[in-house]
C-alpha cells in the first residue's frame, strides 16, 4: 500500500476519488461473494470448538495482533487452550498450513505471527486458507477455542464470534472502498458483528469498547545493544514500519521523547542501510519491526513493546459465551 495514498485517504484528499469506479466494482464483487457464502455455493468449513475472528474493515494496522494477545492470555486465565491461526503476510513458508517452532523467523512466517508466538508460545498455524489452518490447528489436539487474526472477511471459516478493531484516531478516512478509500468492507459491516472495539482515543462508532495499547519495559533490539534505556527528553531515531506510524511516533512523545520520524511501509522487510543513521542517536521501534532487525548491526536499538488494555467485564462476557459455545458444540457432536 503506497503510503501517499493512505495519507490522502485519512487526510480528506480529492484525488483518490478518481479511483472511485473501481470502488464501486470491489463493492459488487465484495457483495457478491458474501451472497455466494451465505447461499452455500461457496463451501464454508465448521469446526467443532468455538472461532474467534478478529479482524477490520479498513486496511493497515488497527491494533488487531495487540489484542489477539490479550485474548490468549485472558482465555489461558480461565482454562482455556487457545491456538491462534493467521495468513502470515510477508512471510515465504515452504508450505502450509505450517505451524510455527522457536526457530521460524519472520522472513518464514511473518512479522506478525513470528512477533505473537515470541510473546506468548500460543501453537499457532499460518495459511492463507486459513479454514485449512485452523483445522490443521485443531488436528495437534491441544486446542479447545481457536483465534483468528485478521480474517474478518475470510469467510470460508465459519465464526461464532466476530471482533472488529477501529482506529480511533483516523477512524474509517473517507470512507471509501478500495482503492478510493481505505475501506475493505463498508461501515455497516460493523452492525453484525458482535464487539467493536476502538483502539485509543476518538468515537468512531457508538458504544464500542474501548482498547488502550499501553508501552511496556524497553528491551535492547540485540544482545550487544545493552546498557541503559534513554531517558525522556532525549532525541531518538523511531522507526516503525506499520499501519498507523503516527501512532508510534505520537507515543514516544507522550513519553517525553524528542522524535525523529522514520516512517516505512507496513510489513516493510529491513536491511542494515535502513538504520544506519550518521549520528550516536539511540534508535527506538516497535515489536513487529524488533522481529525483523534483530539479526541487523544496530547496538543502539531499543524494542518498545505494547500491551492492549481492555475492560475486564468485557473479557468475563466473552469467555462466558465462549464457554457456553464449547458446550453447546460438545453436546451437538
Amino acid at each position: 500500500m503506497s503510503q501517499a495514498l493512505a495519507r490522502a485517504w485519512y487526510e480528506g484528499r480529492a484525488w483518490p476519488l478518481l479511483l472511485a469506479p473501481l470502488s464501486l466494482l470491489f463493492a459488487l464483487v465484495t457483495a457478491l461473494r458474501h451472497v455466494l457464502y451465505r447461499s452455500g455455493l461457496l463451501r464454508v468449513t465448521h469446526l467443532p470448538v468455538p472461532v474467534i475472528v478478529v479482524g477490520n474493515i479498513s486496511v493497515g494496522g488497527t491494533g488487531k495482533t495487540p489484542l489477539t494477545e490479550a485474548l490468549v492470555t485472558a482465555l489461558r486465565a480461565r482454562g482455556f487452550h487457545p491456538g491462534v491461526v493467521s495468513r502470515g503476510y510477508g512471510g515465504r513458508a515452504p508450505y502450509h498450513p505450517l505451524r510455527l517452532t522457536p526457530d521460524m523467523g519472520p522472513e518464514v512466517v511473518g512479522d506478525e505471527p513470528a512477533m505473537l508466538f515470541r510473546r506468548t508460545g500460543v501453537p499457532l498455524v499460518v495459511d492463507p486458507l486459513r479454514a485449512r489452518g485452523a483445522a490443521h490447528l485443531l488436528a495437534s489436539g491441544d486446542c479447545d477455542v481457536i483465534l483468528c487474526d485478521d480474517g474478518l472477511q475470510h469467510l470460508a471459516l465459519a465464526r461464532d464470534i466476530e471482533i472488529a478493531v477501529v482506529d480511533g484516531a483516523r477512524g474509517f478516512g473517507n470512507g471509501w472502498l478500495l482503492p478510493a478509500g481505505p475501506l475493505r468492507e463498508p461501515v455497516r459491516r460493523l452492525h453484525s458483528v458482535d464487539h467493536v472495539v476502538v483502539n485509543g482515543e476518538g468515537a468512531p462508532w457508538p458504544d464500542a469498547l474501548r482498547m488502550r495499547l499501553v508501552a511496556q519495559p524497553w528491551q535492547p533490539l540485540t544482545p550487544d545493544s545493552g546498557g541503559v534505556p534513554p531517558a525522556p527528553g532525549s532525541r531518538v531515531h523511531a522507526v516503525a514500519g506499520i499501519g498507523n506510524p503516527g501512532r508510534f511516533f505520537d507515543m514516544m512523545r507522550a513519553q517525553g521523547f524528542d522524535v525523529v520520524e522514520h516512517a516505512f511501509p507496513d510489513h516493510h522487510v529491513y536491511t542494515a542501510a535502513d538504520l544506519a543513521f550518521n549520528d550516536t542517536l539511540p534508535v527506538v521501534m516497535t515489536e513487529k519491526d524488533g522481529v525483523k532487525c534483530r539479526t541487523l548491526s544496530c547496538s543502539r536499538g531499543w524494542v518498545v513493546p505494547v500491551r492492549a488494555e481492555l475492560p475486564a467485564e468485557f473479557l468475563d462476557r466473552l469467555t462466558g459465551q465462549i464457554s457456553a459455545l464449547a458446550r453447546m458444540k460438545t453436546n451437538a457432536g
